[in-house]
């Protein structure tokens, strides 16, 4: 009974800009350039969340497959590794309300980019600002999603464990659990390919903007 856990690490906001000069007579370019480099700052903690995470699902993952090879007949160390993988559990959603908690503070700090891009005049300028937001909203969206998937698949984790613990759990009860556990992850899986893949589209045109607004960057150190 193999278990589809996999958590690809989220693609993060491109490293932060420090504006070095500008060539535009756009102001409101250079206000919204201060906003989206306050949500780089804000998504830092995001992104220390993500190797713990990776790395707890793969000692847990260890775990799973060293009961697999246990039998039921060894059950006091069955119980044993349970209780082991049920504080991984634990630790994998303390680091989940982290990432969560990072997410919604960048997300109320971008809140100022919609009032703001509605002030941009330069029709290019303005239609690449409101691309970006679009994008941006659409990420912070789909972050939700994932994050209520994982907590699911967290709880399916716990679920199994507990019943792991008992000992005369029915092998056919462990099937449809893990079917159904397999079935969460992959949907923890399609929102996380989601995400990197509009965090990707919201680097390059944030750049792309930057560049338009004539603002001069260098990458911080």
């Amino acid at each position: 009974m193999a278990i589809l856990r996999t958590r690809f690490i989220l693609s993060l906001i491109a490293v932060g800009m420090i504006l070095t000069g500008c060539t535009s007579k756009e102001k409101n370019a250079e206000e919204l350039y201060q906003v989206l480099e306050s949500v780089v700052d804000a998504e830092k903690e995001f992104e220390e969340q993500q190797e713990p995470l990776v790395e707890l699902e793969k000692q847990e993952k260890d775990i799973y497959n060293q009961i697999m090879e246990l039998g039921m007949k060894q059950h006091k160390e069955i119980v044993k590794l349970s209780d082991e993988a049920l504080l991984l559990i634990e630790k994998r959603r303390n680091h989940l309300q982290k990432e969560i908690d990072s997410i919604n503070a960048s997300e109320e700090k971008f809140k100022k980019a919609e009032e703001i891009k509605n002030k941009i005049k330069d029709p290019d300028q303005k239609r690449s600002a409101e691309d970006l937001f679009v994008i941006m909203t659409n990420r912070y969206k789909v972050h939700k999603q994932l994050s209520k998937e994982y907590s699911n698949a967290l709880d399916r984790d716990k679920e199994l464990y507990i019943m792991l613990k008992k000992e005369n759990i029915s092998y056919d009860k462990l099937e449809t659990h893990v079917t159904e556990l397999n079935t969460t992850y992959q949907k923890v899986a399609a929102a996380n390919e989601e995400f990197n893949e509009l965090t990707a589209q919201y680097n390059e045109k944030k750049l792309e903007f930057y560049k338009k607004a004539g603002l001069n960057l260098e990458n911080e150190e």
